[in-house]
């Protein structure tokens, strides 16, 4: 029997998390495995399916 290590975002988190910078809406890049906030223009990275919720770890996105 193989055990494997998948350590994945679930996306029911979204239900709670926030936006730390602007307390708004997260949703979630399975892709680029991030949660986004269009809101602060900001993405925060997921590390072995956790999601790192640090302004200083977030990463700026286009404002369109």
């Amino acid at each position: 029997m193989r055990v494997t290590d998948e350590r994945t975002f679930d996306p029911k988190m979204l239900e709670a998390l926030v936006c730390p910078q602007c307390q708004g809406r997260l949703t979630y890049d399975a892709a680029a495995q991030e949660l986004t906030s269009k809101a602060a223009h900001l993405a925060y990275p997921i590390r072995g399916g956790i999601p790192v919720l640090l302004v200083d770890e977030a990463r700026v996105i286009d404002q369109d």
